[in-house]
């Protein structure tokens, strides 16, 4: 089982409210449709700071000490899919609003279902979302987050099974942390 998460916890103080209520609740939308289109069996959706109602497509997952950092939901999505017992934990982000299914789909084709994968979405090679997570790799993720640090050090530090996969002739994949 592949399980698909939206991080969507913060209260995106730069861009002047959670970034789950953007647009109206569309850029949700999306990042729940990319997942759930793209091939994930299963889609949560992290949120702490604003709590709504995501799409039927996905389910509920708050994380209570969202506060503390982006850390802290990357730890509880990585908890959520050991509790799952997900073979991967694919992570996006809201306010990626190009990031399509096609996207998805290149990665978890890359992945191909495995326990031990790590593959990463890049974007003209800058490192993006979203990111696929084998489950052999979720304990060390867990255990490296932390205040406003996600997965990134942990990627980091196994760039010998890292994959990159070159998706900007699919999107920008940049995220939006202020309102234009």
């Amino acid at each position: 089982m592949i399980m698909g998460a939206v991080l969507a916890a913060g209260a995106g103080t730069r861009y002047g409210g959670p970034k789950i209520a953007a647009e109206r609740g569309e850029w949700l939308r999306r990042a729940v449709a990319a997942l759930a289109d793209g091939g994930c069996d299963e889609v949560l959706v992290a949120m702490g700071a604003a709590v709504v109602e995501p799409s039927p497509r996905a389910t509920t997952l708050v994380v209570a000490d969202w506060a503390d950092g982006m850390g802290a939901t990357v730890r509880a999505v990585v908890a959520e899919g050991e509790r799952r017992g997900a073979d991967a934990v694919v992570m996006g982000v809201v306010d990626t609003p190009d990031v399509g299914a096609d996207v998805v789909r290149r990665v978890l084709a890359v992945a191909d279902g495995s326990r031990t994968a790590l593959v990463r979405a890049t974007y003209g090679s800058r490192p993006g979302h979203p990111v696929y997570l084998g489950a052999e790799h979720l304990p060390g993720v867990r255990a490296v987050v932390s205040g406003d640090i996600g997965a990134r050090p942990y990627l980091d530090s196994h760039r010998d099974v890292l994959i990159d996969v070159e998706c900007g002739d699919l999107a920008t994949g940049l995220d939006h942390d202020e309102r234009s």
